[in-house]
């Protein structure tokens, strides 16, 4: 067993001493001795996603996270993610082996500034993408995902929406409801930066690809979109569609999950340069590291954890 060192400065100068498979084996003994679980988003790199006990998206990790026995939940992923995982299971362990791995689109909001434009629009109710800090998600009335944002903007009791701070999947959404929704001026630079000129070209080289574009891009990518998705619903439209070549429009490593879920189906993403760099911050050794320390801990104040659980709560009551 590798023994337990002082920093993760130390623990990188392992580089040069151990090979990718011990250290993966090092990891797996120490999960086991810990009762511990690892968590990867689908964005994270692809031997990170190997290493998982489950890969998805934020809110389907920490719902997993919740159902095990698990004490220690190691999250491969960005802060929020983390904050999320520790709101619904405050009894157990939650470590994100990078603190620094943070979510620019979730900065885009603030709990003070929600409470300013809710004090805008006292008759509108909030509803937050689960890609928000665990104190906006304490200011909102419901959150929602990617996957269900639609569903729940249309069963909020209230004409008038304020979502939160994503303004393409707000815009989205819109188009799907008949109720006034006020934008955040937030958005995922992955997927903001991706341009309808890039999808076209890539259409005129693979012509029997279907496009699959994440909510989160601009409309003009979205028109182009033959299934508009989740990345938990990427997976579904990859396996049940009869096309056999797919056209992604989301960040690059999610053609990792979709090739383990259709290896017969070809993926072509939007580009190699397609990645969010706070992904990539983690790494094996960090997430050693964090194993052998139980270091850095994610936690949420209570009265914060409380209200934030509420709005998640609301989210899963919607049917």
């Amino acid at each position: 067993m590798i023994p337990v060192r002082e920093s993760i400065d130390e623990l990188e100068d392992l580089k040069r001493v151990f090979d990718k498979p011990e250290l993966v084996t090092q990891i797996q003994e120490l999960k086991a001795a810990h009762k511990a679980i690892i968590l990867a988003h689908n964005y994270q790199p692809p031997e990170i996603q190997d290493l998982a006990d489950y890969t998805g998206d934020s809110l389907g990790l920490s719902r997993k996270a919740a159902e095990t026995d698990a004490e220690i939940i190691v999250f491969c992923g960005v802060h929020f993610m983390a904050e999320t995982a520790y709101i619904l299971s405050p009894t157990k362990l939650v470590l994100l082996p990078e603190l620094r791995a943070g979510c620019p689109m979730a900065d885009f909001a603030t709990a003070e500034a929600v409470r300013e434009k809710k004090e805008e629009h006292p008759d509108a109710l909030v509803v937050s993408y689960v890609n928000t800090t665990a104190a906006v998600k304490a200011e909102t009335d419901y959150c929602c995902t990617s996957a269900n944002a639609v569903k729940v903007v249309s069963a909020v009791p209230s004409e008038k929406v304020i979502f939160v701070p994503d303004q393409n999947l707000a815009a989205y959404v819109a188009e799907q409801v008949d109720k006034e929704i006020i934008p955040w001026p937030g958005y995922c630079h992955v997927h903001h930066d991706i341009q309808e000129s890039r999808v076209c070209e890539l259409m005129e080289m693979h012509p029997e690809a279907e496009v699959i574009a994440h909510p989160e891009c601009r409309k003009p990518v979205l028109d182009l979109a033959d299934h508009i998705c989740s990345t938990s619903q990427m997976l579904d439209a990859a396996i049940t569609s009869s096309a056999e070549e797919f056209i992604v429009a989301t960040e690059r490593d999610m053609i990792n999950p979709l090739k383990r879920a259709a290896p017969n189906k070809k993926f072509y993403p939007i580009s190699d340069k397609t990645i969010c760099p706070m992904m990539k911050t983690i790494t094996l050794f960090k997430v050693l590291w964090a194993l052998e320390s139980l270091e850095p801990r994610v936690e949420v104040p209570e009265e914060i954890r409380m209200r934030a659980l509420a709005a998640v709560e609301r989210m899963l009551s919607v049917r």
